[in-house]
């Protein structure tokens, strides 16, 4: 039952969390038409960053007390947030390039 709880509330941070920053991205990506075409690209960004804060941060604080709870490796969590912050970015380029 624990796992479900987890489970539902995995679900509900990403909604809510991933919601708010993509009112927050969304609104930027929408000044420039080009750059509205590929805003799927920061949508992804939103979930990559998600995940990272979910696996170092809030896996800890929830229902779930079973094996296999830890950090990401440093290198991994840098690599996957350096990721993330050019795929925000990459829609402006993307457009620019492509326009």
């Amino acid at each position: 039952m624990r796992t479900l709880f987890e489970l539902l509330r995995i679900i509900v941070i990403f909604a809510l969390l991933g919601g708010v920053g993509w009112m927050i991205i969304g609104n930027i990506y929408t000044i420039n038409e080009a750059t509205e075409t590929y805003s799927w690209l920061g949508a992804l960004a939103i979930v990559v960053l998600l995940f990272v804060l979910y696996r170092n941060k809030l896996q800890f604080s929830g229902w779930y007390k079973g094996k296999g709870r830890a950090t990401l490796p440093k290198k991994v969590s840098l690599a996957l947030i350096i990721i993330s912050v050019l795929l925000i970015i990459s829609p402006f380029i993307m457009g620019f390039l492509f326009s």
